[in-house]
């Protein structure tokens, strides 16, 4: 692990509570795990893995006030659900108090909770180590879903947002659009994938 990846670490902890920071830990070294398995750059993905969550333990109101500062657009489901501003919030943090330039790191912490279409390696490995890690409560399918994250990628990542809107669902949460949005881009992508391979 680089040296800078050890500073930033020190100085996330004390923006966070000890479970989330424990989680946090658990993605770093899961999307680093990952990103061994699949051939891509080690410190991007303990990078962005790290600092993914800088913004959870920030006040709901506060997120909403410093998104509304700094013309981060605020989408319904999200005025709805605030935490979900985490995520869009952690990259602005990233980017302006822990000067990480590199646009894919950026980028892979803005879409951690909600996902998109024609998500990078790098978006689908903090996705999912953010939902595998091992401090993680044991959620529907998990040793399915950590068993395919290190064989297929995008299986994996369906799986998963097939399950999060299942459960949003039924405990009747409201969904982020960007969800369903890449939920549908995924179900796609594969049965065309599938198809090509017979």
């Amino acid at each position: 692990m680089n040296e800078n990846i050890d500073v930033m670490r020190k100085k996330v902890k004390k923006y966070l509570d000890k479970n989330r920071y424990n989680h946090t830990l658990g993605v770093m070294y899961t999307a680093g795990a990952l990103a061994m398995r699949y051939g891509t750059d080690m410190d991007r993905a303990l990078t962005a893995g790290l600092l993914h969550d800088s913004a959870k333990c920030i006040p709901n109101d506060k997120k909403i006030r410093m998104c509304k500062k700094n013309h981060i657009f605020i989408s319904p489901a999200e005025y709805a659900n605030p935490s979900l501003l985490h995520a869009k919030l952690g990259a602005y943090l990233a980017a302006s108090k822990y000067h990480i330039g590199d646009r894919s790191i950026l980028n892979a912490i803005a879409c951690h909770t909600t996902g998109k279409p024609e998500m990078t390696l790098l978006d689908k490995i903090i996705y999912i180590a953010d939902y595998i890690e091992p401090n993680r409560a044991e959620l529907p399918n998990m040793a399915e879903a950590r068993r395919l994250a290190f064989e297929d990628i995008d299986e994996c990542l369906y799986l998963l947002l097939r399950d999060s809107l299942v459960y949003l669902q039924s405990r009747g949460l409201p969904v982020d659009p960007a969800t369903e949005k890449t939920y549908n881009y995924y179900k796609k992508y594969l049965r065309k994938k599938e198809e090509e391979s017979l």
